[in-house]
């Protein structure tokens, strides 16, 4: 042990970081108060993932199929895309990325990529039959049983037309085979390197609450196969639980660049395969200025050893700089090895070789001999690391963020709220469960806090925009839904001037109703940190003029139609922000309450929970449009397990296997929602309720 933790330290200092990061020396971060965060879409629905545009523009997804536009000079956010997609459990639309090229060339590369789910005809709950959830795959039966739960996560691109993504012009480039009906770790990353190779990271898609907070690796002959990752991640010829590398050629087509993990051509083997062994490695990043590809995996959540099954669980942040197997589901890093573990018997054997890993799972489709494990460059799990104490304590929520890229002209006024030469070269890390930055140095291993006063409430994404801020999207604290604290943000450095942009807030009394419709509009909450004396401009139905000019307004919408309010704020010295509030004239959004269960109500995981919802609607209401999503609460976010339909039904609850009833805050969370057709042309609307239920003990 003493020999391990010697070799682990040398490890954190030596390795760490890349040697190409810039030599920050001894001297201290600028202060937090030098930065500023402002807001740009604080209604962003469930946010997935963003991509910052070349004009600084933003696009983000929502998990339930939107991709938002947000436009700085307008302050408006514009609905640019909605996909039909599949949404149990946790698939629906992930990732979003940016050609390498867009913008740029003759015929200006407008292509923008996406990863999501689409529906198919996996089968869903039907509402005719409120005890049965026809949605949910069994977890045991025959292969036969398991045969209509068979889907894909398909990777494609589409043309940005002005504000608006063209379903029409959509190119499928790549499918990834998944199990649904059954959770969990189906997201996906998208980012490319400076030759234009296209790197996708996929989760396991195993479901991890059968098998104590341990390693997945259930072979019996009648268990679902979504409960063994061997059949994903330690298989060399399936795409799940794998870093992807792909070149993208016309059409959609693509090729696979040299220097994978595997030739094309090595038999039991796919030649996209990168990086394989991971478990949910949500977000990666890559410095185009070195090709170091930044992957970040979360773990399991045991949260202590055992030496019958294996380690706590443990987060991991790697630089992927070569073709490498990462252990899961046979270690958790190099040196952290799970103990074979026999599901029929519940006996235990020998602990994995990581050294020498073998998949002799029957569901392995692959090579049976694996590489080599590769070590992290960083590790930790729910107590304090030994190699990374500034890490600190709680969740295990890992994410891989960007490395800055400082561009000199900035400091000459070119972007006035680009970060400073400080961070240049230097990664960053995010931790979405623990709700900090940290930026991880080069120099002996030097791991420091990234704006500490600033709040990152369980952030998403980060992203450096072409004018050198960071944007950031904003989770929340809750669960599949809108939070209230959900946003896209950026963070300004503005040291460079010391003037701080005003940050404009608006609402109104209503978003939605019919004509005449009377909104009273509000600034509160519109600050500037310099205490400058503030002008109001409002435009209320986007016609280019200006309506009010009062910080708080009142206006008659006399047409039916979709409005986006508009304000802008500007302060003494010229420095001006516009946000905008949607109005739907000639729509009112429909109100959903979860009449049964009720909040607070004691129940056991394992019982069937019946529930109600009601809904009212200016348009008639189709139950079968009513969901309800069970999820399992842990601490302040949660894992869904299954999807009801219909106003009425039962749900089967589940047991927390890997979680401790008494140290993981769960909660039983049934969240139901509604959306209507639209009419008029005017988009849908939602309605939401969520209860919280406390389990007995």
């Amino acid at each position: 042990m003493r020999a391990r933790t010697a070799i682990a330290a040398v490890s954190a200092a030596a390795i760490l970081m890349p040697a190409t990061a810039h030599a920050t020396g001894t001297a201290a971060p600028p202060p937090d108060d030098l930065f500023q965060k402002v807001t740009l879409n604080d209604h962003p629905g469930e946010p997935i993932d963003l991509a910052v545009l070349p004009d600084s523009r933003v696009l983000h997804t929502t998990r339930g199929g939107e991709v938002w536009l947000h436009d700085p000079k307008t302050g408006l956010n514009t609905l640019a895309a909605r996909l039909e997609v599949y949404e149990h459990d946790e698939e629906g639309l992930q990732s979003i990325a940016l050609s390498p090229g867009f913008g740029q060339g003759p015929k200006r590369d407008d292509w923008v990529y996406l990863y999501y789910s689409p529906p198919l005809d996996t089968p869903v709950d039907d509402p005719a039959t409120p005890d049965v959830n026809e949605g949910d795959a069994p977890f045991t039966g025959t292969p036969a049983d398991f045969a209509p739960f068979k889907g894909l996560i398909r990777l494609s691109r589409f043309r940005l037309t002005g504000a608006t993504l063209d379903p029409r012009t959509e190119q499928r480039i790549l499918d990834v085979p998944v199990d649904r009906g059954i959770c969990c770790h189906v997201g996906g990353d998208i980012v490319f390197d400076a030759a234009g190779d296209l790197y996708l990271s996929t989760g396991d898609d195993t479901n991890p609450f059968q098998s104590d907070g341990y390693t997945p690796i259930d072979e019996r002959a009648d268990r679902n196969p979504a409960f063994d990752a061997q059949r994903s991640s330690g298989n060399t010829a399936d795409l799940r639980g794998k870093i992807l590398r792909i070149r993208v050629g016309a059409n959609g087509t693509y090729t696979i660049p040299p220097g994978n993990l595997f030739p094309p051509g090595t038999r039991d083997t796919r030649p996209e395969i990168y990086a394989m062994g991971l478990r949910n490695p949500f977000r990666i990043e890559l410095d185009r200025s070195t090709g170091d590809l930044y992957v970040a995996d979360y773990s399991p959540d045991a949260r202590n050893a055992n030496p019958l099954r294996g380690p706590a669980g443990t987060g991991k942040w790697m630089i992927v700089r070569r073709p490498g197997n990462y252990g899961w589901p046979y270690c958790a890093t190099a040196r952290l090895p799970y103990v074979d573990f026999d599901f029929a018997t519940g006996a235990s054997g020998a602990a994995f070789d990581c050294a020498r890993p073998v998949n002799e799972s029957p569901h392995n489709t692959g090579r049976r001999e694996l590489p080599a494990v590769v070590q992290p460059e960083v590790w930790y799990s729910y107590g304090a690391s030994p190699e990374f104490p500034q890490l600190g304590t709680g969740g295990i929520g890992p994410m891989a963020g960007p490395a800055y890229d400082f561009d000199a002209r900035d400091t000459r006024g070119r972007a006035p709220v680009a970060w400073p030469e400080y961070y240049d070269g230097v990664p960053l890390f995010y931790e979405w469960t623990r709700d900090y930055v940290k930026a991880f140095h080069d120099e002996a291993g030097r791991i420091e806090a990234v704006l500490p006063s600033i709040v990152f409430d369980n952030p998403m994404d980060l992203e450096f925009g072409p004018d050198g801020a960071l944007y950031v999207l904003e989770y929340g604290d809750g669960f599949f839904s809108e939070n209230p604290d959900a946003q896209l943000a950026r963070i300004d450095y503005i040291g460079h001037n010391g003037d701080h942009t005003p940050v404009p807030a608006a609402a109104a009394s209503v978003t939605a109703g019919h004509a005449p419709l009377t909104v009273a509009f509000t600034s509160a909450g519109t600050t500037d940190a310099d205490g400058d004396r503030l002008r109001y401009a409002w435009d209320f139905d986007a016609d280019g003029k200006v309506d009010a000019r009062t910080p708080e307004a009142t206006f008659t919408y006399a047409r039916n139609g979709l409005y986006h309010a508009t304000l802008r704020v500007s302060d003494s010295g010229g420095l001006s922000a516009a946000t905008s509030v949607r109005i739907v004239v000639g729509n009112a959004a429909p109100v959903v309450e979860l009449v049964e269960p009720v909040a607070g109500q004691p129940f056991s995981f394992g019982d069937a929970v019946p529930f109600e919802v009601r809904v009212t609607d200016d348009q008639p209401v189709d139950c079968a449009n009513v969901t309800v999503t069970y999820v399992l609460g842990h601490d302040d976010h949660g894992h869904p397990q299954t999807t009801a339909r219909g106003c009425t039904g039962v749900i089967q609850t589940t047991e927390p296997g890997g979680h401790d009833p008494d140290t993981d805050r769960l909660t039983g969370v049934f969240a139901a929602a509604y959306t209507d057709p639209g009419t008029g042309g005017l988009p849908p609307l939602t309605g939401t309720d969520e209860v919280v239920l406390q389990p007995t003990r």
